[in-house]
């Protein structure tokens, strides 16, 4: 992909990149209303990805900001977070949503999800892997309440938010503009999100 091209995650679909070490990833909030589940993987290795089980440990927040290192499941940053002009609201604890959830939801035909969206990313950039880790759900507001409730509440996150990363490894970065339209996370209304690799 051309350095600097603002590329299209569509609503409701997935898209991947390649970056090399030392490259900036800018996600992008187009609408201000949109999750983005994001992962990254070792280039040279996809058994080797971006961690939050990991991260937390690493930052000792069950939730990462701007500073922290994004770390993988051999404990290695593969991310830095330069940047964030939104409020901050990010999840790092709820699982990629995929066909099974939308059926306890009540979907009785396929509705498409975030765990298919990085499958078929990854595929598009040939690439194929035997799982899916837990995303970084950038701009998700789900709080963890007293008691331990996590609650799903609408992003506050305004039009034109962004997050700038910065790739610590040679790296594979996938995004999903979540398809969620029965909670209220994307407002029920999934829009499109953009990225730039700089």
């Amino acid at each position: 992909m051309a350095k600097g091209k603002l590329i299209e995650i569509k609503a409701r679909h997935g898209k991947g990149a390649f970056v090399k070490k030392g490259q900036k990833i800018k996600v992008i909030n187009t609408h201000g209303t949109q999750v983005v589940d994001t992962w990254a993987f070792n280039a040279g290795d996809l058994r080797e990805f971006m961690s939050l089980e990991h991260c937390r440990v690493w930052v000792q927040n069950y939730r990462v900001h701007k500073g922290d290192a994004l770390v993988t499941n051999k404990r290695r940053p593969i991310l830095k977070w330069l940047e964030d002009t939104s409020p901050g609201v990010h999840d790092t604890i709820l699982a990629a949503c995929d066909r099974y959830r939308y059926q306890l939801l009540g979907c009785k035909e396929y509705h498409r999800n975030c765990n298919d969206n990085l499958w078929e990313a990854m595929i598009e950039l040939g690439c194929h892997i035997s799982e899916t880790p837990s995303p970084l759900n950038l701009w998700q507001n789900t709080p963890v309440e007293k008691g331990g409730k996590v609650v799903n509440l609408p992003t506050v996150s305004k039009k034109g938010d962004y997050v700038l990363f910065r790739a610590e490894m040679d790296a594979i970065v996938c995004f999903s503009a979540c398809p969620q339209d029965i909670i209220p996370i994307n407002s029920k209304s999934p829009k499109s999100a953009h990225f730039q690799i700089i």
